[in-house]
């Protein structure tokens, strides 16, 4: 027998103004559903999400959720406003006996938990967000840009957590990798609607791109009919000199239905133009070192950048990658070592933490105030790549709506932030693009059209990027930071550098240790023997998840035995037995997959 949904909206509207959000909404979330949540941005996906946790009122209809099952959100910018430290703020709301769940949560994004918040970094903050939802052991998790902040090895640890849970979640995020690799189903956000189809995010773009040339047809066919009803309203009439009203209004019926088809949201005019051509060479580092401290974050560093490439820099929070990409173009100096740049750069800069962005500004102030393109505060002129462009007509470009132009920046959500500082960048000609984590916010299309441009961009691209999908489609090199100063380069985008960081891993036959003293493993583990790198790199992951699980078995044992406690909280007994038949589940799961693996290598 089916089990009844979790969460059911029926009859939902909400208006902010103009258009409605949403009218007439209905769907359902059930047990075991992995859905993702797409759509452009401020298409109402974070309001959607929000109307599912309770957290916006509709308009008009329901919003219910099975009795005894719990709906927790991850917000993109959690508020920690009351809170001393990051983990008070994640073992808020819990029972005294159930703090171990957020000591689980925190190790599991490895974060301490006495940081206060104001200290806290941005990635920092996000892991804490995601502690206090995995603590929270709901029955359906909503998740809005949760890798957003986060390094790749983090999405990697967070893709395998989801992937591991028998909870539902609905997932919004702009990392292709990310949702192919969990989703089920599919929620799409269009114009007002919520389509839901019940395949992966893999199947979304065939699919969307099939309901856009129905759509076409369809309208295709009511311009047609239109047009032959509007010739007998002509012709019929002057000939018999009488009207047939029913006609009449047929055709007014069907312009009617045409004038309230809501236009598809179009793609952003966006367009980079180079500036003349640099030098052949772009960058040369020699010997590079750079230390802040006792900690190395280059060593003996050495490449040159040739005109036309597109380096990627990756590795985890910390690591160095802004600061390598300062050293190279010049916005930091080295301690040792020499960096020479090339003739002609001509460089616009891509800031990942939006601080381009005034937030007292608003749409308008953004670029009639800004010199870089023109703008001097006295008329509403900008220089768009040496031609002058009102700058309503320019931001019009890039999607916003006229009545957008004199609010504040901090009306905007994230994805509209990204949007106007990519319109900034692209009013400059340049020939060296500096893009530190571009991709944050944006949605599905606007990603397309970003790597469109970046792919016929006549000049080179340094890029940092945790996006492992967008650094395939851009990279020619890779730059992998793995830590105590090291810097691998790569060939390729982020999937080729797993290969070639894989072999040099493995170490000649000559140079291998004697029996007696075996090797401790590397941290990233080289492909062993009757083994792809993929599972070489899980069997020295699963050591640490067993580990895991046996302390979450221990912890629920310590919690099952307290004394009456099935007659004070059945509830909560309950759901302890519950999560200790899974955690004894996944224990064995992974005992027999680690026994399995080694027997192999």
């Amino acid at each position: 027998m089916a089990q009844p949904p979790i969460l059911t909206l029926s009859g939902i509207s909400l208006n902010f103004g103009g258009d409605p959000l949403f009218e007439n909404l209905s769907l359902a979330v059930h047990p075991g559903d992995r859905i993702a949540l797409v759509g452009r941005n401020g298409s109402g996906k974070s309001t959607l999400m929000r109307i599912m946790q309770g957290r916006v009122t509709p308009d008009s209809g329901t919003v219910f959720a099975q009795p005894g099952q719990h709906v927790a959100m991850m917000e993109q910018e959690p508020d920690f406003s009351g809170f001393a430290t990051l983990g008070a703020w994640v073992r808020a709301g819990l029972h005294e006996d159930e703090g171990y769940r957020a000591d689980i949560a925190l190790e599991g994004v490895k974060l301490r938990g006495d940081i206060a918040p104001d200290a806290a970094s941005g990635g920092e903050r996000r892991r804490a967000a995601l502690a206090r939802l995995l603590a929270q052991d709901a029955e359906l998790m909503l998740l809005d840009e949760p890798t957003n902040h986060l390094d790749i090895d983090m999405i990697k640890w967070l893709e395998e957590e989801l992937a591991s849970t028998q909870k539902a979640f609905v997932l919004i995020s702009h990392d292709r990798a990310f949702l192919r690799a969990l989703t089920r189903n599919i929620l799409w956000v269009d114009r007002g609607q919520v389509r839901r189809v019940d395949r992966g995010f893999s199947h979304f773009e065939e699919w969307r791109d099939k309901i856009f040339e129905e759509e076409d047809q369809q309208r295709h066919k009511l311009n047609r009919l239109i047009k032959a009803e509007g010739r007998w309203a002509v012709e019929g009439i002057s000939a018999r000199r009488k009207r047939n009203m029913g006609r009449v209004r047929r055709l007014a019926d069907l312009r009617a239905e045409r004038a309230s088809q809501i236009r598809r949201a179009g793609v952003a005019a966006m367009e980079f133009e180079a500036a003349p051509k640099s030098g052949a060479l772009v960058v040369e580092a020699r010997d590079v070192g750079k230390s802040f401290g006792a900690r190395s974050i280059v060593r003996d560093f050495s490449m040159r950048i040739q005109r036309g490439e597109r380096i990627a820099l990756v590795g985890p929070n910390g690591a160095g990658k802004t600061t390598l990409l300062n050293l190279l173009t010049g916005a930091l100096a080295p301690d040792s070592g020499s960096i020479k740049l090339g003739a002609n750069l001509v460089p616009a800069v891509f800031d990942q933490n939006r601080s381009a962005l005034d937030p007292g500004q608003t749409l308008w102030t953004a670029l009639t105030e800004d010199p870089a393109i023109g703008g001097s505060g006295r008329n509403d002129q900008i220089m768009v790549r040496g031609t002058a462009r009102h700058v309503v007509g320019y931001l019009k470009d890039f999607l916003f709506a006229e009545e957008q132009m004199r609010s504040p920046i901090t009306a905007l959500s994230g994805g509209e932030k990204a949007r106007l500082l990519l319109a900034r960048l692209m009013a400059q000609p340049a020939n060296l693009l500096i893009l530190d984590e571009p991709t944050n916010d944006l949605d599905v299309e606007t990603l397309d059209l970003l790597q469109e441009l970046l792919d016929d961009f006549d000049g080179t691209v340094l890029l940092v990027s945790h996006d492992r999908d967008f650094i395939d489609r851009i990279a020619t090199t890779t730059l992998v930071m793995e830590g105590d100063g090291r810097v691998t380069i790569c060939a390729g985008g982020y999937t080729d550098s797993l290969s070639q960081r894989a072999v040099k891993v493995e170490k000649p036959a000559a140079a291998k240790k004697p029996a007696s003293a075996p090797a401790a493993k590397p941290a990233t583990p080289a492909a062993q023997p009757g083994l792809s790198f993929t599972e070489s790199h899980r069997l020295a992951e699963l050591p640490k998840l067993i580990a895991g699980y046996e302390a979450d078995i221990a912890k629920l044992t310590v919690l099952l035995a307290t004394p009456d406690l099935y007659t004070k909280d059945p509830a909560k007994f309950a759901k302890a037995t519950t999560a200790l038949t899974d955690r004894q589940n996944l224990l064995s799961a992974a005992e027999e997959e680690w026994l399995m693996l080694e027997e192999r290598a």
